[in-house]
Order: C-alpha cells, then sequence, then structure tokens
C-alpha cells in the first residue's frame, strides 16, 4: 500500500511506502484523537461521491475548530493515492486530517495540520445483516453530534458488543430515547408502509450514502421511539461500504422480510444511480 502524506515533516504532499509513513508521537491525532476523517469507495480508480464527502470533511473539521481546509489540496491527494494503488478495486479510500503537532494534553499550539489519503481494499458486505440495541446511547447535544472524528472508541466498544452477540452492527438510542444511528452506518426503518429514518436532530452522522438514498428514492425524517422497533416491518443500514444493506433482524426479533419490498426497491434505485454518476 502506498500512502499520501502532507505536514508532519512531508512538505505540500508527497506518496509514500505504507512503511515509511511517520507521524510524530505528539500528533494530536494520536495522543487526543483531534481529527476528522472520511472514508470513500472507489470504483475504477474513481472515488464516488468524492465532492460531497470532502465537504463533509471540511464541516467535521470546522465543528472540531480545526478551521478551514483546502478541499482541492485534499482531492489532489485523493488522485495521487488511487493512482499509486492501480490494483485496488473496489478501493477504501481513508482520508484523514488531525490538529498536527500539540502538546500531551486537550489543549492545541495551532500548528500545521497532518493530512493523509491511505487507499485499501472494500470487502463486500453481507446480503443481510443483524443488528442489536447497545445499552450506550449517543449524546445528540454533545460537542462532536454530527462529526465524523477519529475519536472512534465509543464504535469500538459498541461493534464489538454486537459481533459477541453474533450480529454485524450495534444500533443506539440517543438520550431522550429515541433511534439515533449504528456505529458506521445510518439506519432507515419501514413503519406502517412508510420509509423513515432519523433526523439529524436525534444525532446521527449525516451519511453520505443516506442523503442520497433520501434524493433518489424519498423517504420522512422522524424522530423514531425505540420501541417502535417492535413494529418495523423491514429495515436497511445505508453507509459507504454497505451502500443499502437489508436488516435481517433486530436483536432477537427476525423481520417479516429482508429484502423487503420497500428495501429491495431502494437497492436497485441507488445501484443503478450510484453507476450512472460518478460524482452526484
Amino acid at each position: 500500500m502506498k500512502i499520501w502524506i502532507s505536514g508532519a515533516g512531508y512538505g505540500s504532499g508527497r506518496v509514500v511506502d505504507a512503511r515509511e509513513a511517520r507521524l510524530p508521537a505528539l500528533d494530536h491525532g494520536i495522543t487526543v484523537g483531534d481529527g476528522v476523517f472520511e472514508t470513500v469507495k472507489a470504483v475504477g480508480g474513481q472515488a464516488f461521491a468524492l465532492t460531497r464527502h470532502l465537504q463533509r470533511l471540511a464541516r467535521s473539521a470546522r465543528g472540531l475548530g480545526l478551521g478551514e481546509l483546502d478541499l482541492d489540496h485534499l482531492r489532489d491527494g485523493v488522485h495521487q493515492a488511487l493512482a499509486a494503488n492501480p490494483d485496488t478495486d473496489p478501493g477504501r479510500v481513508r482520508i484523514t486530517v488531525t490538529a498536527g503537532l500539540g502538546p500531551l494534553g486537550s489543549e492545541r499550539t495551532g500548528g500545521e495540520l497532518t493530512a493523509m489519503v491511505a487507499v485499501g481494499p472494500f470487502a463486500q458486505p453481507a446480503p443481510t445483516t443483524d443488528v442489536v440495541v447497545v445499552p450506550w446511547t449517543r449524546n445528540e447535544n454533545g460537542a462532536l453530534s454530527g462529526l465524523k472524528t477519529t475519536s472512534y472508541a465509543e464504535n469500538v466498544r459498541a461493534l464489538a458488543y454486537a459481533r459477541q452477540r453474533g450480529a454485524g452492527e450495534a444500533i443506539f438510542a440517543n438520550t431522550v430515547g429515541n433511534l439515533c444511528e449504528g456505529t458506521g452506518s445510518n439506519i432507515f426503518v419501514v413503519l406502517d408502509g412508510r420509509l423513515v429514518t432519523p433526523p439529524l436532530s436525534a444525532g446521527p452522522l449525516a451519511g453520505i450514502t443516506r442523503e442520497l438514498v433520501l434524493e433518489w428514492v424519498g423517504g420522512a425524517e422522524e424522530d423514531i421511539p425505540m420501541a417502535a422497533l417492535s413494529r418495523v416491518s423491514e429495515a436497511f443500514l445505508t453507509s459507504t461500504g454497505r451502500d443499502v444493506q437489508p436488516i435481517r433482524a433486530i436483536d432477537d426479533r427476525v423481520l417479516p422480510a429482508a429484502p423487503g419490498p420497500v428495501t429491495a426497491e431502494a437497492m436497485k434505485v441507488f445501484a443503478e444511480r450510484s453507476a450512472a454518476e460518478i460524482d452526484p
């Protein structure tokens, strides 16, 4: 694997072998998780929905107080990284930006940001997945709510909880008992024949695939009490790696169909539209 890296002693950016890429031990992204990132799918050497991903990266950076990012510079880094890894298809493109060198504490020095683009393989998602609700909640009022930051330990813990129970994804409620999101995915459910997903005010990340499904397929954004999951007839996850993935079971309840007709239509429309336009 070859990685494009900027800052951290690499100047304005260059491609190096992954074994040669080094970050200072005091990079704030390492010491306190002070950074943001995006995961982008690449097909045929082209990054899907790259503009939307870069725009969200910029929103996360502003929300974390990292300032304005040079998106043209990062786009060029993505292109260089993809060109340097031509045999990875479909590719998992990871764009990471950290606050750069900092002290051991939470304060920042305001130095140069570190940026990296790595490309690895994207595993084929399973045809369906099971999910479990974890005993911890997302804080929809927290400082990091809606930001895609490198502070991912909570997701690591929740996903391990789900895997120990034979599930492929963990689902969070928020602090008021409404459905929020997965560890790395958004969730849509069919209630009384209507396709519904939690609104951004409930605390989920503004997923790019979620956004495209709402635009291309439709659906309502409404608060969903966790108790309503017992009435769900269909459900699916959306994410960069999953696209639209049917949910077979929620906790111990197997859904009537996976995929059901609403989910199947969403899968079909997303596959057709995403194949037709690389940067929608």
